[in-house]
C-alpha cells in the first residue's frame, strides 16, 4: 500500500475528469447546418448525405449537419425562420428564391471565404455575381436540350432546324402517337414558362435585355409565333400534363420533347430498354434555359468561416466530381469530365454538358424578384395566342403594358 491518501486520490480524479472535459471542449467541431430540398429526396438524398460525412471526416474543426426539408417547404420554412434571426448557416436555394433571397439581404456576399481565382467556374456562375459581390456557387445545373426516340423519327436522326424539326414531329405522329409534346395550360403555369423561355431564347429573344422589358419585342414575338405553329400542327397531345407526357415518352409514344437533364435521367431509369439520345434543341440559338441551384450563407449565421471551409472543400476536384456523379445528368460548379464508363452506358449525358455554356436561367433578366408576376401576365397573354387565336404581336404588347404598370404599381 502506497502513502496516497483518500483525498489526494479525490483530487486527482476530479483534475482528471476536468482535463477531460476540457480536452472535449477543445476538440468540439464547429457545427455548420445546410438545408436543401435534395436531402429529402429518396436516393439522391442519401447518397448527399454520404458525401457531407466524407467532408466531416476529412475536418476536425467543422461538421456539417443536413437539414432535410421537401421541395414545396423549404423557401416558405427558410424564409420564415430567417425572417426571425435564425435559420440553417446554409442554403441550397433554387434561382427564383435565390433572387428573392438578395434584395431582402437574407444572404451574404463570400468573396471573404471563397477567393474565386482559385477554381475555374462554369459560365452560369456570373448570374450568382451581383453588382461586383459573389452571393454563392452553383450547386447544381440542369440543362434543357432535345431528348429524342430515334425509333419514331425518319432515318433515326435529330432535327437540326426549325423547320426540320416541325416536319419531323407531323411525320411522326399518328395511331396514337406524337412527335411532340409540351405544355400549355394554366395549371401547368411554371413548367409552361419553362418551355416558351426556351423557346424565346432558342430564336435570340429575352424576356428583357437587363434594365427594360423587351416581352413585345420582335425575336420574343417570332419565338410565340414558332410555340403557336407547333401548338396547331396537331403534333401534341393537347391538354396533357408533363408528367402524363413523359410517362408516353418513355412508353415510346412521343417522338421528341425539349426538356432537362434530370428527365432524361427519369426516362432512363423508368424504362432502361428505351434506346433515347439528346441533341441541341432545333432553333437558331443554341442558348435555352437552365435549372440553377445556389450554396449560400445565411445572413444570419454566426459560423461564416466555418461555411466557407465547407464551400472551399465542396470546390475541389474530388469532391465535384463526386458530387456530379450523384446529381446524374446535372452539372455542378466547375467543369468535371465524366469517367467514361457513364458516357459509354448514357452518351445523352456527354449532350447535356455541352449545353452550359449556353444555359440562361428562366427568369427576367434585371427583373428577377418580378419573375413570378410577369410569369403570370405572359402565360394568360400567350393562351390567348394558342387557344383563341389573338394577334400575336398585339398580344405581347398587352403583355408588356400589363407587366410596366404591374411594375411601376410597387
Amino acid at each position: 500500500m502506497t502513502g496516497i491518501s483518500r483525498r489526494t486520490l479525490l483530487q486527482a480524479a476530479s483534475g482528471a475528469a476536468a482535463m477531460n472535459v476540457t480536452r472535449s471542449f477543445a476538440q468540439a467541431k464547429e457545427t455548420v447546418t445546410f438545408a436543401a430540398a435534395t436531402f429529402a429526396e429518396a436516393g439522391r438524398g442519401d447518397k448527399l448525405k454520404a458525401w457531407i460525412e466524407k467532408f466531416n471526416a476529412s475536418q476536425d474543426k467543422v461538421e456539417v449537419q443536413p437539414v432535410a426539408i421537401p421541395f414545396s417547404q423549404l423557401a416558405n420554412t427558410v424564409f420564415t425562420q430567417m425572417g426571425g434571426g435564425g435559420g440553417p448557416d446554409l442554403v441550397r436555394f433554387d434561382q427564383t428564391d435565390f433572387f428573392a433571397a438578395l434584395p431582402a439581404k437574407r444572404i451574404l456576399p463570400i468573396d471573404d471565404i471563397v477567393d474565386a481565382s482559385k477554381y475555374t467556374f462554369q459560365a452560369p456562375d456570373k448570374f450568382l455575381n451581383v453588382e461586383g459581390k459573389r452571393y454563392g456557387v452553383v450547386f447544381e445545373l440542369a440543362n434543357y436540350q432535345l431528348i429524342y426516340n430515334p425509333a419514331l423519327l425518319k432515318g433515326g436522326e435529330p432535327p437540326k432546324t426549325f423547320p426540320e424539326f416541325l416536319a419531323a414531329a407531323k411525320e411522326a405522329t399518328g395511331k396514337g402517337q406524337f412527335g411532340y409534346a409540351f405544355r400549355a395550360t394554366m395549371p401547368e403555369r411554371s413548367g409552361f414558362w419553362q418551355d416558351l423561355t426556351n423557346y424565346v431564347y432558342g430564336f435570340g429573344g429575352n424576356w428583357a435585355d437587363g434594365k427594360q422589358l423587351t416581352l413585345n419585342s420582335p425575336k420574343v414575338v417570332e419565338a410565340i409565333t414558332a410555340y403557336k405553329q407547333v401548338y396547331d400542327a396537331g403534333v401534341i397531345p393537347k391538354g396533357a400534363d408533363a408528367a402524363t407526357y413523359r410517362r408516353m415518352f418513355w412508353e415510346g409514344k412521343i417522338a421528341m420533347n425539349i426538356d432537362n437533364g434530370g428527365v432524361a435521367g427519369i426516362f432512363a431509369a423508368q424504362n432502361p430498354n428505351l434506346k433515347f439520345a439528346a441533341a441541341p434543341s432545333p432553333f437558331p440559338n443554341r442558348q435555352q434555359g437552365l435549372i440553377l441551384t445556389a450554396l449560400s450563407v445565411n445572413a444570419n449565421t454566426k459560423n461564416k468561416k466555418a461555411c466557407g471551409v465547407f464551400i472551399n472543400w465542396m470546390l475541389q476536384q474530388a469532391a465535384q466530381s463526386e458530387l456530379q456523379g450523384i446529381l446524374g445528368a446535372a452539372s455542378v460548379a466547375t467543369p468535371v469530365e465524366r469517367p467514361k464508363a457513364d458516357l459509354e452506358r448514357s452518351p445523352w449525358l456527354g449532350v447535356y454538358d455541352a449545353q452550359t455554356p449556353y444555359a440562361l436561367p428562366q427568369l427576367v433578366l434585371g427583373f428577377e424578384t418580378k419573375t413570378l408576376e410577369i410569369q403570370q401576365i405572359v402565360v394568360e397573354q400567350v393562351l390567348k395566342i394558342l387557344v383563341g387565336n389573338a394577334d400575336v404581336q398585339k398580344t405581347l404588347d398587352e403583355a408588356q403594358s400589363l407587366s410596366l404598370k404591374r411594375i411601376e404599381r410597387q
